[in-house]
């Protein structure tokens, strides 16, 4: 990670105490509910391992030529919200950051989810939904949790180990919620020049929020092997 990006990363976790105020509701319960949605279908979207099946099918079978797909189909739908979420300039930025954290949340979860059921994990498996959210923060923030102890172990090592409990759901729920706040609050910061050009201001939100996509998907491409490998 880069030093500017650490510092950025920094600020935004000290001031996510301060952004819940702008983004009511962005709690732990918000993000189980998000996972839920993006993992059994919201809106247009299908349920996650439905849209998966189908890229599976369209590249003949073969499962991981679905995952990029998989990946490369969110990566496409994070630019587009994210466009949409940053083109009114600086003064809809309260508006924008809830419906920013929403769509980031329920495009990733489903990424994640679709990249899991792939690779043969069951989405029904409260393991594998803490796998999943423990991806969503990306890898440097896993590491810097799970040598904090806040996170108890690696996606992998979640997702097939000892049967979760509340306590342990409560505490990634709570990490995954900070993390997203201090992330999109990080961007906000990045940006802020740039959406005093509102257009200027979208495609910088496109860009950061794709490139972010793309991230955590390879990172849980990485992380979360095929079971058959395992």
């Amino acid at each position: 990670m880069s030093k500017r990006g650490a510092l950025t990363g920094q600020i935004g976790r000290r001031l996510a105490p301060k952004v819940t105020g702008m983004a009511p509701g962005v709690t732990s319960s918000f993000v189980r509910e998000a996972l839920n949605r993006a993992i059994s279908g919201v809106g247009p979207l299908p349920p996650a391992a439905a849209a998966a099946d189908e890229q599976r099918r369209e590249q003949h079978g073969d499962a991981e030529k679905g995952v990029h797909e998989v990946i490369e189909n969110h990566v496409r739908y994070a630019g587009a919200q994210g466009f949409l979420t940053n083109i009114g300039g600086v003064v809809t930025a309260a508006v924008a950051i809830p419906a920013n954290i929403t769509g980031l949340a329920l495009v990733q979860c489903r990424m994640i989810a679709g990249i899991a059921h792939l690779r043969g994990y069951d989405l029904d498996d409260p393991r594998v939904r803490n796998a999943i959210l423990v991806c969503l923060l990306g890898e440097d923030s896993v590491q810097r949790l799970v040598k904090a102890g806040t996170v108890p172990a690696h996606p992998a090592d979640l997702a097939t180990g000892p049967d979760s409990d509340q306590a342990l759901d409560r505490a990634i729920s709570s990490a995954v919620a900070d993390d997203i706040i201090s992330r999109i609050l990080g961007k906000r910061m990045a940006v802020t020049v740039a959406r005093r050009v509102p257009v200027v201001g979208g495609v910088v939100g496109m860009g950061a929020d794709g490139y972010a996509t793309w991230r955590i998907g390879r990172y849980a491409e990485r992380e979360l092997r095929p079971l058959a490998n395992r």
